[in-house]
């Protein structure tokens, strides 16, 4: 069985060279992540480009995501080789100093004395070094290492979401945002979201006009404002590094699952990263650990899975994302696509009011069973926006999903749809003429065989309609 679930790798130095991205592309990666927290503008603009080109080049759609660094602390630069933090040791924490040593840490957040309150806990980089604030003056905050370690570069300091008074998306994410809406960017991540007004801040045009935008869950809001976030979102992020640290790590697998569920229940695209194959930026190999923590994340109903450091500065970004494949194509091959399907029955959402979304989940749900039992070798969706295709994956169908758009931008931005392969048409189906003519197309592009059985699934050109109403569905034979 080919592989359904969708990888996403992040760019980086060790892979920003075309022929290692080429590389990457023939092993697996459907969406490419350009983490804009690191480096300037002008550098992400580029790698985009050089993307766009080599993916032109070698005949692909592939998807391309820009991920807005949001309120993120940082703390000064460390010296080369970084230094050790001894547990019961003291630290004093200065805003808007540059550097950090073992006894003082620059911090690039001019207003972190107004969050922080004595008896704060406060974490470094991926939350294995642990502070708590013992007092704070006018100018600097002293803490004590509650649990030590080695920290080097430019760190993230985490502040509890409930304190931290930076808005989400900030100014620079905004301003980094319009350069990419420029370029034609398929997809923005925005971080540390809390509420849905955040999503509306983002100010794009909805997509396919504008980006998919992609919600990040890592705060403690997040989760508690969860429904109205994933509503308002095209799609979401399990982002499991600062989420473990807000919420503690022993309850991270039960959010993991609980957003992943939600999300799957609104159609939305769910992507589970931080940490996947972590082992992997300096072995061949990942631990067995990690292993079981890819198939699971599938098992869960994850859309994608998101290779971070590893593809950006591990050290080969090109086996990180065929080991990465091999892993979720076995798990593919073992999930339970009718269990799935009969339980999605039961918690899928559709705002009663909304009568156009209404028709297509009842239209995409009959064209799950219709091609379930007639043993279907694909599915079919026809769809400008790609609401219909995003609908319909949520099923999980053991066939395929041939996703055809006449949008250039929809066609990218389905490749974050599990288990959809994106396909061009030429116009937007509202006859039957043209839905013959895409089973055709199917056929000569090799994704189906004279004979097969296939579902078909459109919509018509309904005055009114606003772009996400499906109620056109077929069953034919392959000519």
């Amino acid at each position: 069985m080919p592989r359904r679930t969708k990888i996403i790798a992040t760019v980086g130095p060790a892979s920003d060279d075309p022929v290692v991205i080429r590389q990457m592309i023939d092993a697996g990666v459907d969406v490419f992540r350009i983490g804009l927290a690191h480096g300037s503008l002008s550098d992400a603009v580029q790698r985009y480009r050089a993307i766009r080109e080599i993916a032109a080049a070698s005949d692909r759609v592939v998807g391309i995501l820009a991920d807005l660094p949001g309120p993120k602390v940082r703390l000064g630069q460390f010296e080369d080789g970084g230094v050790a933090l001894v547990p019961g040791s003291t630290v004093m924490l200065r805003p808007g100093d540059p550097t950090s040593s073992a006894t003082s840490l620059g911090v690039d957040y001019l207003d972190l004395l107004v969050d922080l309150q004595p008896g704060d806990s406060v974490a470094l980089g991926d939350g294995t070094v642990r502070l708590t604030v013992i007092s704070v003056d006018a100018t600097s905050a002293k803490a004590e290492v509650t649990y030590g370690g080695m920290v080097q570069g430019r760190p993230g300091l985490h502040i509890p979401s409930d304190r931290l008074g930076l808005a989400t998306p900030t100014a620079e994410d905004l301003y980094k945002l319009d350069a990419f809406v420029e370029e034609g960017i398929d997809m923005v991540a925005v971080s540390f979201v809390r509420s849905a007004h955040d999503i509306r801040r983002v100010g794009t045009e909805p997509y396919p006009r504008g980006p998919l935008i992609i919600a990040k869950i890592e705060t403690r809001a997040a989760v508690d404002n969860l429904e109205g976030i994933i509503e308002a979102s095209g799609a979401v992020m399990v982002a499991r590094g600062d989420l473990g640290i807000e919420m503690g790590i022993e309850e991270l697998p039960h959010l993991q699952k609980r957003i992943i569920r939600e999300c799957i229940a609104y159609g939305r695209p769910v992507i589970t990263a931080t940490q996947m194959l972590e082992s992997m930026i300096t072995a061949a190999t990942p631990t067995r650990a990690e292993v079981s923590d890819v198939a699971n994340a599938i098992f869960d109903g994850s859309s994608a899975l998101m290779l971070s450091a590893e593809s950006a500065i591990g050290a080969s970004p090109v086996n990180s994302v065929a080991t990465m494949a091999r892993i979720a194509e076995r798990a593919d091959a073992e999930f339970d696509y009718e269990a799935w399907a009969l339980k999605l029955r039961e918690i899928r959402k559709v705002h009663v009011a909304d009568e156009d979304a209404r028709v297509t989940d009842a239209m995409t749900g009959a064209a799950w069973r219709a091609a379930t039992e007639m043993g279907a070798t694909a599915i079919i969706c026809i769809s400008e926006s790609g609401f219909t295709v995003r609908s319909i994956a949520r099923f999980r169908p053991s066939m395929p999903i041939l996703g055809f758009s006449p949008n250039p931008r929809t066609e990218h931005q389905l490749c974050l749809s599990w288990g959809t392969t994106p396909l061009t048409a030429p116009r937007a189906s509202d006859d039957v003429e043209t839905m013959d003519g895409l089973v055709v197309a199917a056929r000569e592009g090799g994704h189906i065989r004279s004979g097969d059985h296939v579902a078909v699934l459109a919509g018509a050109a309904t005055p009114g309609s606003r772009g996400k109403f499906t109620d056109m569905l077929r069953l034919v034979r392959v000519p």
